[in-house]
């Protein structure tokens, strides 16, 4: 798992008709590994984890897996708020041939910090796969302490975390308390040329959904120290950065793929299609970017 950094997707999971399209899939994740993206992640927030079935969360993890065929990692979404059940998900992400598992904090429940500590030792003594801790306080509610993290750093299959949270001053608190060797990924795409720059590795993105090629070229200038090139690609997807979160996510980013033709925009409610004015906006950057005509 030393291997896991640069750009890494968070995949979408395209339904159609309902049920996973998994022809579309898989093609989504050929792109992403032609495109140069370094890691993929199926079944996470952005993959809508929270509204799959457990026999669709196991057939997107496999679905995945297929696909990658050993050439990137794949790091399998094994969020519950369900102990057991993330248990259960990890287990057969390792059986499925996956590299890791996304662990994610237990929504809803608001455990305490022992809690949190607990959710994860379990996970880590229930399957040999290393496991990146995942901690996204605004869908959670509970957000992972640096101490917390600190403490679950010392079991050897916990080797990273997502951070989501935006607090850059976090990245060095935790190699102060974690050491240099915890791999550190950003979760928010807007800051991950800063999150670098405190020492980060790199970013679990949500906007290598619709453009992996760029994200791919941010992510590789920052981590060999070619700054202002990273900086440049960086106002680059500013604008798309910001537009693929003016409502819930993954809604902006199926509807922009939608546009490419990559994927059905279909969501599971509770989630729905954006409002025509973030549609506009989306299009609009699209455009620029020479994405759709």
């Amino acid at each position: 798992m030393k291997t896991l950094k640069g750009s890494m997707t968070a995949l979408v999971t395209p339904f159609r008709n309902g049920v996973v399209d998994e022809a579309a899939y898989q093609l989504l994740v050929e792109r992403q590994i032609k495109a140069g993206t370094s890691a993929v992640i199926p079944a996470g927030s952005t993959g809508e984890s929270a509204t799959l079935t457990h026999d669709e969360h196991f057939r997107v993890i496999k679905l995945a897996v297929e696909a990658a065929a050993g050439r990137v990692p794949v790091i399998a979404g094994a969020g519950s708020n369900v102990t057991a059940r993330a248990v259960e998900i990890a287990r057969f992400a390792e059986k499925a041939g996956a590299d890791g598992v996304l662990a994610l904090c237990g929504y809803y429940n608001k455990p305490t910090q022992a809690g949190l500590i607990a959710h994860f030792t379990a996970m880590h003594e229930a399957t040999n796969l290393p496991i990146v801790l995942y901690n996204v306080p605004a869908r959670t509610v509970v957000s992972l302490s640096v101490e917390t993290i600190a403490i679950l750093s010392k079991l050897p299959r916990i080797v990273g975390v997502k951070d989501a949270t935006g607090d850059l001053a976090r990245v060095a608190l935790q190699r102060v308390a974690s050491g240099p060797d915890f791999i550190q990924l950003s979760g928010e795409d807007m800051t991950a040329v800063g999150f670098n720059a405190m020492g980060g590795a790199g970013c679990i993105s949500v906007t290598a959904n619709v453009i992996p090629g760029l994200c791919a070229d941010l992510q590789a200038a920052s981590l060999s120290g070619d700054h202002p090139k990273a900086v440049s690609l960086q106002d680059q997807l500013a604008p798309l950065n910001e537009v693929l979160f003016l409502e819930t996510n993954p809604a902006p980013v199926k509807y922009a793929m939608s546009l490419m033709g990559l994927c059905s925009d279909e969501l599971r409610l509770p989630l729905v299609t954006p409002t025509d004015a973030t549609k506009a906006r989306v299009k609009a950057v699209l455009r620029d970017l020479w994405l759709v005509d």
